[in-house]
């Protein structure tokens, strides 16, 4: 759900040529494995299609070809600090950039009832929000308005008048 959340967020700001996008788990026994059908059905009520999606594990990536991986639990960070052994990626909570409860778990929906997929999508969303606002003052990109203004002005063709 994160890879999709994040990876339409991007692409929706114009901005997903600057992003490489992967999700993968620690635990590895369900790789190639499609999502959740409830979360196909929580993702697709925003618009989100992560049907095409496919279970990876952290164990067939190479860490190091990433500037920052986001977690979603306190057990995955810890497995992840532990994988990446020194490595100079950055490793982050993924609410670490959400405006409500900074630095928290998001819940895992699992075992969960439909709901539970909702709830996981909107923290999801809220903290890829947060994210992406950060990277764009970090890393200097124009928001999605700001592109289309400058279509509009003209002023995207790199010419001086």
């Amino acid at each position: 759900m994160a890879e999709g959340v994040f990876a339409h967020l991007v692409a929706s700001a114009g901005a997903g040529a600057l992003f490489e996008v992967e999700s993968a788990g620690t635990v590895c026994y369900q790789s190639g494995s499609c999502p959740d059908e409830r979360a196909i059905r929580a993702a697709g009520r925003h618009g989100i299609d992560i049907s095409s999606i496919r279970a990876r594990c952290i164990h067939d990536l190479d860490l190091e070809q990433f500037d920052r991986i986001f977690v979603m639990d306190f057990e995955n960070h810890r497995d992840l600090h532990d994988a990446l052994e020194g490595r100079p990626v950055s490793l982050h909570m993924m609410t670490e950039f959400a405006t409500s409860e900074a630095g928290a778990e998001i819940e895992d929906p699992y075992y969960g009832d439909e709901a539970g997929f909702d709830r996981t999508l909107l923290r999801l969303m809220e903290s890829a929000t947060g994210i992406l606002a950060a990277m764009r003052v970090e890393c200097g990109f124009p928001d999605q308005e700001s592109i289309s203004a400058s279509a509009i002005d003209g002023q995207d063709d790199g010419d001086e008048r």
